[in-house]
């Protein structure tokens, strides 16, 4: 089996190593605009050889688009009409809206697999790559009635084999639901990093003060801009109506604080305190 990873970053990268653990026979072309990456991947292992997009879509079984989401609404049209008539196309997207009505124009839309590994780090790149990145994640999939049978299972499999859950929505409830547990943290985090070093000029009392709780919570913030702008651009609708929500509480709270309520301000961290119990819940799932 040939499989192509157009993009051969942190998720693309992870996806190659994760898959040639399960299936030592198949061959991985990496297809990436950056010639560094390209050697980089090379050099990890991630794939075997390094192609232009031209060439390597038309060997393949299997194309996995893990660019960043602008990047794969302009390749998906070129990358089916590339495709070989048996072959499939799957993304690694973070939004699904666009990219499934982009891919329902095209006369091979069965042909497509609209996926999204819920997996990620901070960093970027091949050299942030690793084997164990998606396993025991979970895998939306959405709008799978509009994909062919065959392309269907073929996903499935890989993702499945890897040890992955997988969870079907349609394109909608992916982003709406994306906007409130990924995106919106990813804001806050950017802001959160934003405020401090606008307040807090000196850099070394930043490092010398940080804690383990700052460090986690702007973590988040180091993840890369060209991969996040394209998502909140994509699914900007449900990210303004995520960051209003939470607007609206963070003013609440500042109310509670100016008006020195501490009754109030337990409460609403007592309210707050509820998600440990919806998380343990889904961990013992």
């Amino acid at each position: 089996m040939n499989i192509s990873i157009i993009g051969v970053g942190l998720l693309g990268g992870s996806f190659a190593l994760a898959v040639r653990e399960k299936y030592p026979k198949a061959r991985f072309i990496g297809v990436d605009a950056s010639s560094v990456n390209g050697r980089l991947a090379l050099a990890k292992g991630i794939v075997d050889e390094v192609k232009p997009l031209q060439e390597a879509v038309p060997l393949s079984d299997l194309v996995v688009l893990a660019t960043p989401v602008n990047v794969i609404l302009d390749l998906l049209e070129p990358v089916l009409d590339l495709l070989p008539a048996d072959g499939t196309v799957t993304d690694l997207g973070s939004t699904k809206g666009l990219i499934c009505e982009r891919a329902d124009a095209h006369p091979k839309r069965a042909r497509f697999v609209a996926a999204h590994p819920m997996a990620g780090t901070e960093n970027s790149g091949p050299g942030a790559a690793f084997r164990d990145l998606l396993p025991t994640k979970n895998l939306i999939i959405c709008d799978r009635e509009k994909s062919h049978p065959d392309s269907l299972k073929l996903v499935e499999a890989l993702f499945l084999d890897i040890g992955m859950k997988i969870f079907y929505m349609t394109p909608k409830e992916h982003d709406l639901h994306l906007a409130y547990v990924s995106h919106l943290s990813h804001i806050s985090s950017f802001a959160l990093g934003l405020t401090v070093l606008e307040k807090e000029k000196d850099e070394q009392a930043i490092f010398d003060m940080a804690s383990t709780g700052f460090s986690s919570t702007v973590r988040l913030a180091k993840s890369s801009p060209q991969m996040w702008a394209p998502i909140f651009d994509q699914n900007r609708a449900n990210v303004s109506q995520a960051l209003g929500d939470y607007i609206e509480l963070l003013q609440e709270f500042k109310r509670v604080i100016d008006g020195q309520d501490l009754h109030s301000s337990l409460h609403f961290m007592a309210r707050a305190n509820d998600i440990r119990r919806v998380l343990e819940g889904i961990e013992r799932k």
